[in-house]
């Protein structure tokens, strides 16, 4: 490892917090800025002891905090590494492959569903269908480098994806490869209880607390051709959005 990473790592004496939580926010730090990036090995408590010069119940809370933050995973037989981590920007519009592409990361999927029905009521609200209309349904398990990430339920009018079976890595590739592009969207996030279904195939506990993100999508013509709602971990799932304040108008003289 670098060593002006490992110097970076160093607790402070001037510092009145206490060492374990010094260590642990430079670890958040160095990861959070992708200086440490997935997979990447982390200094074992001996290591830490060594090299920080702290004692062996500092260096082990240090690594506990760093850990339930879901920021790192450890592999037994092999050590303590950075988790795979997804942080989705709320000002551009992408699909879950193009994110983890961006970051390097493999994209995955378990199939849950994929058929053609007629639409609920819901979805007919959703998508502005008329009465009897159908809807291609797909769900899936999300999966990043082996970690389940996401429940994601989508549905798309039949008019627009006849056939489900068609998508391969990416729903949105497919309307893109079709004519049919998603090319704005509205998401609302906010967070439920994990049922039992949910904690299954997110490997998390029964009524933990999960993100629940339900996006619509508009073609070009401004019709709803995507209706999504998605279940997903928040210790390796974030939404970040930057925000910008315009400067209050100046006050005239006089």
């Amino acid at each position: 490892m670098d060593a002006v990473q490992l110097e970076a790592l160093k607790p402070s004496d001037l510092d009145p917090t206490p060492k374990y939580l010094q260590i642990a926010r430079k670890m958040t730090d160095l990861i959070e800025k992708q200086v440490w990036q997935q997979d990447h090995g982390i200094p074992s408590e001996r290591q830490l002891v060594e090299l920080l010069d702290v004692s062996r119940v500092t260096a082990r809370r240090a690594l506990q905090v760093v850990e339930e933050k879901g920021l790192l995973v450890r592999r037994p037989g092999s050590g303590t590494f950075v988790a795979p981590h997804l942080n989705q920007t709320l000002s551009r519009l992408s699909s879950f492959s193009e994110e983890l592409k961006l970051r390097g990361m493999t994209s995955n999927a378990s199939w849950l569903m994929r058929d053609i029905a007629q639409a609920s009521s819901q979805e007919l609200i959703a998508l502005g269908l008329p009465r009897g209309a159908r809807v291609a349904r797909v769900k899936r398990l999300r999966i990043a480098d082996d970690t389940p990430m996401a429940i994601e339920y989508c549905r798309v009018p039949e008019t627009v994806l006849p056939d489900p079976n068609a998508i391969e890595a990416s729903l949105y590739a497919l309307l893109d490869a079709r004519g049919t592009p998603v090319v704005r969207a509205l998401q609302t996030i906010s967070a439920v209880n994990a049922t039992p279904d949910h904690a299954t195939l997110l490997d998390v506990d029964v009524g933990e607390a999960v993100l629940f993100v339900t996006r619509l999508g508009y073609g070009r013509d401004g019709r709803p051709i995507e209706f999504t709602e998605s279940y997903c971990r928040p210790d390796v799932y974030e939404f970040v959005a930057e925000l910008s304040r315009s400067p209050a108008p100046a006050k005239s003289a006089g």
